[in-house]
């Protein structure tokens, strides 16, 4: 007997249309309302997750009732990260073509860890590569993978940087990051099998950007003691604040001390399309290798990062094998297998969800919507600032711009200032410490977000610094 249920493991061509239309008109309807939508829930979290626990289930559901479950019901209690309103640590962006890529990827489902298994495919996800490249000035020979973020990139990262500066024997070796480097920096470290004490946190100036001459005295002393430095991490636009490390200086006294330079270019690598943003990062080109996030700069969906490497050679040394049953691997200077050059073998094909918008759009359109948000940044560090009530903590670098209420000595009144703000849900924006103190945060990085939102913006902030203010 047939199964009657619409929906099983092989749909028909009218299924599969009418499953299309269902989802589109949902996912329209979702896009075209985010400007209304609140940028943040104020629900109980632990409820609603509660809610959605349930079994194992046997039989089927109508797609209908699925697709109010996720819209209706899961979606709205969420921070509205793909809304204009969202300057909460680094917005992530989800630009519509990638979604279209995505759902061309997912159903062709064709394998590009190998070049052999789909050459042209594989070919369009190297393009995209050396397109990056090409953006933080990497030459000949120069490479990298795709990545699902920062994380995953500053580990592959660091395992390239091990195996070239200290080879199988991991004894005594020592990387040296700034008190603002991205905490994945740690983590990665320990994974790639160094002990937390053999990262050395270097103090920042007032700029929160890393002192070279204390970097520089911490090598020199750990050289002496027989220790075996070999990585330096440097940022391009931290979390916490938007700053960006002197990277020439760095890039010299790698280059004079035999280490290997990174750059976590998470947040801030891609303003490189810009000259601002290039002008902030001058000596990226000298990094051994940098991580980027498209999911950031690029405004990409979620789960979508990038690791370059000056040498390509680097990354397949560290992480070629073999076994068997694997097809022969590629040697043509042209091509690459990409599950050479990272720990990943089984992987989805992430490189047509940054190839199709950026094919469809150009490059050009990227870099404006940045220096957008570049002036953006600009433009509410100057209206906060003639806001009598408020201070700027730190000045944006890139697009990222943090302040407090002036003489909140125990912070209170600045923490519910933020609340404040955040409870007119037009906005959405967080706190964190700077120098020991607790500041709010604005990070500009939405391809939705543009000067109407700004202004909404500073009139939330005008508005709860009265409130807060006249509580007080």
């Amino acid at each position: 007997m047939s199964d009657p249920r619409p929906y099983r493991l092989e749909p028909s061509p009218d299924e599969m249309r009418a499953m299309l239309e269902q989802v589109t008109d949902r996912i329209i309807d979702h896009i075209e309302s985010l400007s209304d939508q609140p940028a943040s829930y104020d629900t109980d979290g632990r409820a609603v997750a509660r809610a959605f626990t349930e079994t194992l289930p046997a039989e089927g559901t109508d797609l209908p009732i699925l697709l109010d479950r996720i819209f209706e019901e899961a979606v709205p209690h969420s921070f509205n990260t793909a809304g204009p309103g969202y300057l909460a640590y680094i917005p992530g962006g989800g630009v519509f073509p990638s979604a279209v890529a995505d759902l061309i990827a997912n159903a062709i489902n064709r394998y590009v860890g190998v070049w052999v298994a789909a050459p042209a495919l594989v070919q369009i996800e190297l393009n995209v590569v050396r397109w990056f490249c090409e953006i933080v000035g990497f030459g000949e020979g120069s490479g990298g993978i795709l990545t699902s973020g920062g994380s995953l990139s500053n580990l592959t990262a660091i395992v390239a940087a091990r195996r070239e500066r200290l080879g199988d024997d991991l004894a005594g070796g020592v990387m040296y990051t700034s008190d603002q480097t991205h905490h994945s920096v740690r983590k990665s470290a320990v994974l790639a099998g160094f002990p937390e004490s053999a990262v050395r946190q270097i103090e920042t100036n007032e700029h929160q950007e890393i002192r070279i001459d204390r970097l520089q005295a911490a090598v020199t002393e750990d050289r002496a003691a027989g220790r075996r430095p070999f990585l330096i991490v440097g940022s391009a636009g931290t979390t916490n604040t938007g700053a960006v490390d002197d990277l020439e200086a760095l890039a010299d006294l790698a280059e004079r001390d035999d280490l290997w330079l990174h750059v976590d270019g998470a947040y801030g690598g891609f303003f490189a399309l810009t000259e601002r943003g290039r002008e902030a990062m001058t000596g990226l080109d000298r990094a051994d290798s940098v991580t980027l996030d498209p999911h950031k700069g690029l405004f990409l969906p979620y789960g979508t990062g990038a690791l370059l490497v000056r040498d390509e050679g680097a990354l397949r040394r560290a992480h070629a094998t073999f076994a068997d049953y694997m097809p022969v691997m590629q040697h043509d200077p042209d091509f690459v297998d990409f599950c050479d050059l990272s720990a990943e073998l089984s992987r989805d094909f992430r490189g047509l969800r940054i190839w199709l918008p950026v094919k469809l759009f150009g490059i050009d359109a990227f870099r404006a919507s940045l220096d957008e948000k570049l002036d953006l940044a600009r433009w509410v560090t100057e209206q906060i600032r003639a806001v009598p009530e408020l201070e700027i903590v730190t000045e944006p670098r890139l697009s990222l711009v943090s302040f407090r209420l002036r003489d909140d000595e125990d912070d209170h009144a600045t923490r519910d200032l933020l609340s404040a703000i955040n409870a007119r849900q037009n906005v959405y924006v967080t706190g964190t410490m700077v120098d020991g103190r607790f500041a709010i945060r604005i990070c500009v990085l939405s391809f939705r977000t543009h000067m109407d939102r700004m202004e909404l913006c500073m009139s939330d902030i005008r508005d709860a610094v009265t409130e807060v203010i006249g509580t007080d």
